[in-house]
């Protein structure tokens, strides 16, 4: 297996001329991606440890929010709309479960 560049050290996907540079990108981003997601959850486990209940674990509102966010920023990037929508939903019903699997972790 080849090693993953970062994504600062792959061409930019407009000046790519081989397949070995574009599944370079692919292969970084996804490597990026993954680690962002990483960090989020880092997050996740901080919600639970700070929030005060568990009723509070699910925020329905801050879910909108995010996905609005997120599909507004889709938007302006030219990513599809209905792809980012779900993958957020997706992400933010994995990241709900998990923060009550920590949440009460925390707590025992």
């Amino acid at each position: 297996m080849t090693e993953i560049k970062s994504v600062e050290e792959t061409v930019d996907p407009n000046d790519t001329t081989t397949m070995a540079e574009v599944r370079d990108g692919v292969d970084a981003i996804d490597r990026a991606i993954v680690t962002l997601i990483a960090r989020r959850f880092g997050y996740m486990d901080a919600a639970a440890r700070i929030k005060p209940t568990r009723n509070t674990v699910r925020d329905e509102g801050r879910k909108a929010d995010v996905i609005a966010n997120v599909k507004a920023h889709a938007a302006e990037l030219g990513v599809s709309v209905p792809l980012a929508a779900a993958l957020w939903e997706m992400l933010v019903e994995n990241s709900i479960a998990y923060e009550f699997i920590r949440y009460d972790e925390i707590r025992d």
